[in-house]
């Protein structure tokens, strides 16, 4: 049984003067989010064991943040594939984890998470930026992922944590 773990990227500075969409950078909440689910996976013990990111500016500090917050030791991996890509691009990406990895978090964007869950599950997930959701997945090797089908095993929103006190690093 393996775990993806499918995790939007959190909310970004419209206002930024960077240029582009692939530049844009987390605002203050997303910032804020990213930390909290961080510490959130930790303290549920859905730390992963790899994490692999868009290059997005976005994307890659919502990863950093939350590794860094929840104390993960686990190796983030950058990579052009999850940028404006499709869930069977997220899926042949996913497809190159090693077995020895258990849990596997994808940090990503929408429609393509939400279309990720939906074509490994059926259901339909409402992916607000910094959702997480873990998937269950009957599968032992990560190069059968692209055939597989998953439970939705949890979702979780950063405003469930936000909003309350949660100490983040």
């Amino acid at each position: 049984m393996k775990r993806l773990i499918v995790m939007r990227h959190g909310k970004s500075d419209w206002t930024s003067a960077t240029a582009g969409d692939h530049g844009r950078p987390l605002s203050d909440r997303g910032k804020t989010a990213a930390k909290a689910m961080g510490v959130v996976l930790s303290r549920a013990d859905e730390q992963p064991d790899l994490v692999i990111t868009s290059t997005a500016t976005r994307a890659r500090d919502t990863a950093m943040l939350a590794a860094e917050s929840g104390g993960w030791s686990c190796r983030i991996e950058e990579t052009e594939r999850l940028y404006l890509s499709g869930p069977g691009e997220t899926l042949a990406v996913a497809s190159t984890a090693t077995d020895d990895v258990g849990r596997l978090l994808i940090v990503g964007h929408q429609p393509t998470c939400g279309d990720l869950i939906f074509r490994l599950t059926g259901g339909i997930v409402q992916i607000k930026t910094g959702t997480v959701v873990g998937l269950d997945l009957a599968i032992d090797a990560w190069d059968d992922v692209s055939d597989a089908e998953a439970t939705i095993g949890w979702v979780l929103q950063p405003r469930m944590f936000t909003d309350h006190d949660i100490e983040v690093r």
